[in-house]
């Protein structure tokens, strides 16, 4: 490999703290959220999952791009973060399964990234300090101009992002013979959790985030599902509603993260920003209604209210995560509808939460064997 000549670039935060790095390839500047994720593998998928709009995202994994990219491994269209604060980059890879470097995905992209920095020392700061607005930059002698950009971002608590990531117009996934349809709600929607429902033997339609439910209906689906995205769920009040009418009618639906979210809000549950979110492969779940642990992979940086959620006689706790005992999933009662707050198809992560979309398809086929039977 010829030697890189990396610039010099920093990370500057919304606070004047400020870390310093190399730039990847390209120069350039980039602003967003800072978060970080702790998976030790699956960073493509990471990049191009639509919850990470708008965000910086930080890799506690010491080594970026050492297995390389393929095609098959994204979930979505593009790569979705803002940009990339990084340990050490790998401009080679080693993977015979690989398409490409992560170099070369990135200039696909117009990706702009940043490595040796001192991630151990930036995450801790963001675990005691909280996720905070941040710029990476090459324009490392111009940082009063770059603190005035800054202060003019937007804060991501009330922020509206699930439009910008959502699908402009309906388009269908899976087999159109397949035994089940499924309306879903495109929120920031990932490519495996489509592939986990068309793998059940679900034909799917994806509709637009803001998409009332008459046209929903129109589908005549057996199932709805409310996806993943990015932002705080409570400008979504189109999703709110449609959720509501949902429930109402005692329709099998299924909310992951955001949808769950949304759910709990249609519940009349508020949502807050957390001080630095979930974020990695490894966070510990209790299921209460099985007892049983699980390890789950988790993205998200809002969080539901717990103590209006136990106050709320329409509403059953289902899942708790270990480390912080925030709710991870819950069931509106005497209705078809469940969610949680974590991802169970798990790209990347274990599978041990797969059977959550064995029960939703098990609610679809209870509510079509009644329905037939009320017929």
């Amino acid at each position: 490999m010829k030697y890189k000549q990396k610039k010099k670039a920093l990370v500057l935060l919304s606070d004047g703290t400020i870390f310093y790095g190399k730039s990847v390839g390209r120069e350039g500047t980039a602003f967003g959220e800072v978060c970080f994720n702790t998976g030790t593998t699956g960073y493509q998928e990471i990049f191009t999952d639509p919850s990470y709009f708008g965000q910086l995202m930080v890799t506690t994994n010491a080594h970026i791009g050492n297995y390389g990219t393929a095609k098959d491994e994204v979930e979505s269209d593009s790569i979705k973060i803002s940009g990339l604060i990084c340990r050490n980059f790998s401009y080679e890879y080693s993977r015979p399964a690989a398409n490409a470097s992560l170099e070369e995905f990135f200039d696909k992209n117009k990706l702009f990234a940043i490595c040796d920095v001192d991630t151990r020392a930036l995450v801790s700061y963001i675990r005691d300090h909280g996720a905070m607005n941040a710029v990476i930059s090459t324009k490392v002698d111009d940082i009063e101009n770059l603190k005035k950009q800054l202060a003019d971002m937007p804060s991501m608590n009330g922020l509206e992002l699930a439009s910008k990531v959502s699908t402009k117009d309906p388009y269908y996934f899976g087999n159109e013979s397949a035994k089940y349809r499924i309306a879903a709600i495109d929120l920031g929607i990932k490519k495996n959790i489509l592939r986990n429902l068309a793998k059940r033997d679900a034909y799917i339609k994806v509709f637009p985030y803001n998409t009332k439910f008459e046209e929903l209906e129109s589908f005549n689906p057996d199932g709805y599902f409310l996806s993943n995205g990015p932002g705080d769920p409570e400008p979504l009040e189109d999703a709110q509603q449609l959720a509501k009418e949902i429930i109402k009618r005692d329709l099998p639906l299924f909310g992951i993260c955001l949808g769950h979210q949304i759910i709990a809000l249609a519940n009349g549950v508020s949502t807050y920003k957390m001080h630095n979110g979930h974020r990695g492969i490894n966070h510990p779940v209790k299921n209460l209604i099985s007892g049983k642990g699980e390890i789950t992979s988790q993205n998200h940086g809002f969080a539901i209210n717990r103590e209006e959620t136990e106050q709320n006689s329409d509403l059953e706790i289902t899942h708790v995560h270990l480390n912080d005992d925030t709710v991870a999933g819950l069931k509106v009662k005497h209705k078809n509808c469940f969610s949680v707050q974590y991802h169970p198809e798990a790209s990347p992560g274990p599978h041990d939460s797969m059977y959550l979309f064995d029960q939703f398809i098990e609610n679809i086929k209870v509510n079509t064997n009644k329905t037939a039977i009320e017929s």
